[in-house]
Formats: C-alpha cells, sequence, structure tokens
C-alpha cells in the first residue's frame, strides 16, 4: 500500500514525500496543531498543500503558518478527517489570505 493510496486522486500531479501544508497558528507542538479546512464556492471541503515552501508562501503569503507533513501523516489525517478534493499549489486571492482582517 502506497502512502497516497487513499487519497483522493490529483489529475496528473506526482506528489513529493513531503507537502506544505497551511495551519491555524504556529505551534511549538504537533499535538497543538491546526490545519485549516477550506469550503469550495459549491459547498466542498477542501484541504489545501504545496509542493514546496516558496509555492506556499507565494499561494498563501509569507505570515501563513504552515507545518511540513509526509505524506504518511496527509494520509492518516484524511482518514481521521477525510475531505472532498485536495488543492495543490492554490494561490489565494489577498483578501482570503491569514492574518488579514475580513
Amino acid at each position: 500500500m502506497t502512502a497516497t493510496e487513499d487519497l483522493p486522486s490529483v489529475e496528473g500531479s506526482s506528489l513529493p514525500p513531503v507537502l506544505y501544508v497551511p495551519c491555524a497558528e504556529h505551534v511549538v507542538e504537533i499535538d497543538d496543531l491546526q490545519l485549516e479546512y477550506r469550503r469550495t464556492s459549491d459547498g466542498k471541503v477542501a484541504f489545501m498543500a504545496y509542493t514546496a515552501l516558496d509555492r506556499l508562501r507565494d499561494g498563501c503569503g509569507v505570515d501563513q503558518p504552515w507545518v511540513m507533513l509526509p505524506l504518511a501523516a496527509i494520509k492518516a489525517l484524511y482518514v481521521d478527517r477525510p475531505w472532498d478534493v485536495l488543492l495543490l499549489d492554490l494561490h489565494v486571492p489577498q483578501e482570503h489570505r491569514w492574518g488579514v482582517d475580513r
């Protein structure tokens, strides 16, 4: 079984062994980690991840807290709290970025 076997497929994508994942705030202890799930315009639950740190910063802004997770950990997250769509390297509009007053 591969680490991504149970994850939703990403058409035309070959995932690296680790992904950079936006989180709610900077933490010291992994047990305090709160990942951010988003809703798409059609109501689906989305899990955002980035294939490189520079892509996360370009897509979410330099102030976005993040955590680097191996694919096995992401698979465990999916099993525990499934999402409908995996969004890779997404550019988040400025008004929807972390730390922006909405």
